[in-house]
């Protein structure tokens, strides 16, 4: 269920934020002594910086382990770097990374500037959750994009922004608002809103308002749009060929919604898009896609973010132009962007920094670009991280207490996002002959054969995502003919290739698509089906309610599968 949040939450809750923010650590540093955002705020704390400390604000870093290690110490203590990042690695305990997060926020403020850390992270609800643990399992963007309100999408971002805002996360890289096109964009599916650029821009905006009201920082991505990409950019440079004007009305659409609106920071993706730049580097390593289209005819100018620059694009990018990884990461500044996320610990004194550095003394552009780029940091830290209504630097210990509606809520969620997509054999009454469960869910199972007494049960063996097994396909086809009824759960490529062996008996079929329902495209043959959006319990028992005709499913499809 949906689940903890702290002392500090329910403290928010019940007396506001401005106590909450009183409690704070402060710091000696300038950071704290300057009296609001203002541009001549902002100065201040900019024209008393070194240049290694302008510098260090630039840079985005993740650590190992759930507890901090002695190198990210030291990059906090001796250099002030702007921001840590939490990736899956961090996340499996929350209560630690709680404390692991005070830890280094109280290392920052203690520098000589006193600036706090941005504490970054990717809980964007539904397929991608960093910090797991006790945090909440949502139905997700898709499902949002299936009920259609920006009401859903604004809730779920208060309530993923209120947990981060009990771990201590002010940060968060979200809302997804790549407008999905390409069956073939698997890493993005679920992760998606709509196919439909305004329905995208329109949550998307939402679920930044949900996330302002709990004051955690907004992260539009991946621009430009990741949505009709055939490949995954953490392990390839995907080639997108839309020309300029379909780039600028679809996938671009979203973003100029959201940055017209005020979000603070978007992130880059490793995209290229030569028929639009005519170039084919990513849009994370172009001034085309930073300067001309980003600041000079959108107007940004929050914070741009690359994407981790350890992922295949950017490496796969680097290496064809020659470049050693740290001028990759010179390269990244020099194209616009303000911060460089790197998902592996930097030496100390190893040639990122190296590299970074001596650019600052040799290279009068790179060194503007840092100062830029320290000044919209800067900026957004004081809007965000000022003692009045932040994301709390010391959060105490996660200690179980439950936000009150939260559970409630994505219930009701995942129930208005339920759409039939066929409906030859609904619903499904319990007796109604003999049914099977196949799939590979273990709450699939559990649940269709609570809410579908006396069904049975078949598991894939191969758990892959992309492909199936032999053994899968033939002992699927083998069973069928046991069966009045089959519920087949349809999530990937691997349970789209065993489902293709069941076409004989396409009478027999109910799918039940989680996820992305994408999929149904290639089997038209199917007369009955569902899509629901979420892996969760949540989604599983309202999808369960609708094949047994005890609810009416009202979500509509965000996506178009019918050609």
């Amino acid at each position: 269920m949906f689940r903890r949040v702290t002392r500090t939450l329910v403290a928010v809750l019940l007396i506001g934020p401005g106590l909450i923010g009183a409690a704070q650590p402060g710091g000696t540093g300038v950071f704290w002594t300057v009296p609001d955002s203002s541009e001549g705020s902002v100065n201040r704390i900019i024209d008393s910086m070194t240049d290694d400390e302008l510098l260090s604000q630039l840079l985005l870093v993740g650590w190992p382990t759930v507890e901090p290690n002695e190198e990210i110490l030291r990059w906090i203590r001796e250099r002030n770097i702007g921001g840590i990042k939490v990736f899956g690695w961090n996340g499996e305990n929350v209560a630690a990374l709680t404390r692991s997060i005070a830890r280094m926020q109280a290392e920052s403020v203690a520098t000589r500037t006193g600036i706090p850390l941005f504490t970054a992270t990717d809980q964007e609800g539904g397929w991608v959750r960093h910090i797991k643990d006790t945090t909440s399992i949502t139905p997700g963007n898709m499902a949002i994009g299936a009920s259609g309100l920006p009401y859903d999408a604004r809730q779920t971002g208060y309530y993923i922004g209120m947990e981060l805002r009990s771990i201590g996360v002010n940060m968060n890289f979200a809302p997804t608002v790549d407008v999905y096109i390409n069956p073939e964009a698997h890493v993005i599916g679920p992760r998606a809103f709509s196919s439909d650029p305004v329905q995208t821009g329109i949550l998307g905006t939402a679920y930044y308002r949900g996330l302002e009201e709990a004051r955690v920082i907004a992260t539009a991505k991946h621009f430009p749009g990741h949505g009709n990409a055939a490949g995954d950019s953490h392990g390839i440079l995907p080639r997108i060929d839309d020309d300029w004007d379909t780039l600028w009305e679809r996938d671009l659409l979203p973003f100029r919604m959201l940055i017209r609106e005020g979000v603070p920071a978007v992130l880059s993706g490793h995209l290229s898009f030569p028929m639009a730049a005519g170039e084919d580097t990513p849009a994370s390593l172009s001034t085309f896609f930073k300067d001309t289209v980003l600041r000079d005819r959108i107007g940004y100018n929050g914070i741009v973010i690359t994407d981790d620059l350890y992922m295949g694009g950017a490496v796969e990018y680097g290496a064809r132009r020659d470049w050693e990884f740290p001028e990759l990461c010179r390269q990244a500044i020099l194209a616009g962007n303000d911060m460089i996320m790197l998902s592996v610990t930097p030496t100390f004194a190893g040639e990122i920094w190296n590299v970074l550095r001596r650019s600052m003394d040799e290279d009068r552009r790179f060194r503007t670009r840092v100062v830029d780029a320290a000044r919209r940091i800067i900026r957004v830290k004081l809007d965000y991280l000022r003692p009045e209504d932040r994301v709390p630097l010391d959060p105490v210990s996660y200690d179980g207490e439950e936000l009150a509606g939260t559970d409630a809520f994505f219930l009701d969620q995942a129930g208005r996002s339920v759409t039939v997509v066929r409906d030859a054999s609904m619903p499904l009454r319990p007796g109604a002959g003999r049914v099977l469960l196949a799939g590979k869910d273990r709450d699939f199972f559990r649940i269709g054969q609570r809410m579908l007494p006396g069904a049975e049960t078949f598991a894939f063996s191969n758990n892959a995502f992309y492909t199936s097994s032999e053994q899968d396909r033939s002992r699927f086809a083998a069973l069928i003919s046991r069966y009045d009824t089959v519920v087949f759960l349809l999530s990937d490529p691997n349970s789209l290739e065993v489902l293709q062996a069941a076409r004989e008996y396409a009478d027999r079929i109910v799918v039940y698509s989680i996820l992305t329902p994408i999929y149904l495209r290639e089997v038209p043959w199917v007369q009955t089906a569902i899509a629901v959006y979420g892996w969760g319990v949540e989604s599983f028992e309202t999808g369960f309610a609708v094949l047994r005709g005890d609810v009416a499913a009202t979500g509509t499809l965000p996506i178009t599968i019918e050609e």
